[in-house]
């Protein structure tokens, strides 16, 4: 069916990088440019953005010119991970980028750079992700996954740390299973091979496993004890924050304002999904999204950073206050 491809072909896109429509802002009624930056330490700014829904705000605020209007000028790189470009953002080759708080607060932990978040993007919502079996899996029940093979995209992430939360309210530990890693792309031929007995996905993998192979969704991962759980931001080093504050401040300020949109006006998300990722518009229209947060909120983060630690994911309990970029002024 014509709806079966265009969600087969979304999957393509949040795994692979691809040119991006919009590379700098441009102005309209909405927001007026400030003339010379208005004495901001850096105007031209390289930000590193992921092909997936959580980067909307930014590109919004190039579309409305809330960039333009705080003085800066924004070129953007595609990336899947900031682990894989760190050199490149402990340079100054990137100057922001989206991360999910998993990878923020492992980063921190390992010592490799120290890390802070300029804005929250998205917090989990219902039907966004979860565990999927297929239909006529012997599989009933969260506690039957015991001693199974649960497919994650990456070990030590996002998919393990929600996953496992939700096996410890069963009664079983991340011990009782096997986390496998593969890549989004490949779980759905494998969960039909039965390489693996079950798999952790995101919408809008979760669509194409319900159409394609009848999948069963076993465990939503972001409701209980991971309802609300922040994802993603806008993260940059401590050293940019102090090296340009108010550039720091004028970033804050406009995505902030692309946050407000993105969180109240689901028309605008569903018009620049399809610009920079290659969901097609039917499948950015119905799919299941997070809540873009207006907000950032040490405590909501400290959720995240003690999980990974009660997991073992991290060696140390990060605070998540020192995580924090202070707000815009």
């Amino acid at each position: 069916m014509r709806t079966g491809r265009a969600v087969r072909n979304a999957l393509i896109g949040l795994v692979a990088a691809l040119a991006l429509a919009a590379c700098g802002s441009s102005g309209t009624d909405e927001a007026k440019p400030a003339a010379g930056g208005a004495g901001l330490e850096k105007t031209k700014l390289n930000i590193g953005v992921v092909p997936v829904p959580s980067s909307a705000p930014l590109f919004i605020a190039m579309e409305k010119g809330f960039f333009k209007a705080e003085g800066l000028e924004i070129k953007t790189e595609t990336i899947q991970a900031p682990q894989a470009v760190m050199p490149k953002i402990l340079n100054g080759g990137i100057d922001a980028f989206l991360t999910s708080y998993v990878s923020l607060i492992t980063i921190t932990d390992s010592g490799m750079a120290k890390l802070k978040m300029l804005a929250e993007s998205q917090q989990g919502a219902p039907g966004i992700n979860g565990v999927m079996v297929t239909k006529d899996s012997s599989i009933k029940e969260p506690k039957d996954l015991k001693g199974k093979k649960i497919a994650v995209n990456v070990v030590k992430a996002l998919g393990e740390v929600t996953v496992s939360a939700q096996l410890k309210i069963h009664g079983l530990a991340p011990s009782d299973v096997n986390f496998v890693p593969v890549p989004f792309a490949d779980q759905l031929a494998q969960l039909k091979a039965g390489t693996v007995d079950a798999a952790w996905l995101t919408e809008p993998y979760i669509s194409a496993a319900q159409k394609d192979l009848g999948a069963r969704l076993l465990i939503d991962t972001l409701s209980g004890p991971t309802e609300n759980l922040p994802l993603d931001g806008w993260a940059t080093t401590a050293d940019w924050v102090t090296k340009y504050p108010k550039t720091a401040a004028a970033f804050q300020r406009a995505i902030g304002k692309a946050q407000q949109i993105a969180a109240t006006d689901r028309q605008e998300l569903n018009k620049v999904i399809p610009t920079f990722t290659q969901i097609p518009a039917e499948a950015a229209s119905t799919m299941a999204m997070g809540t873009f947060s207006t907000s950032l909120n040490a405590t909501r983060i400290q959720r995240v950073a003690d999980l990974l630690n009660e997991f073992q994911i991290t060696k140390s309990k990060i605070d998540a206050t020192t995580l924090v970029a202070a707000p815009s002024q």
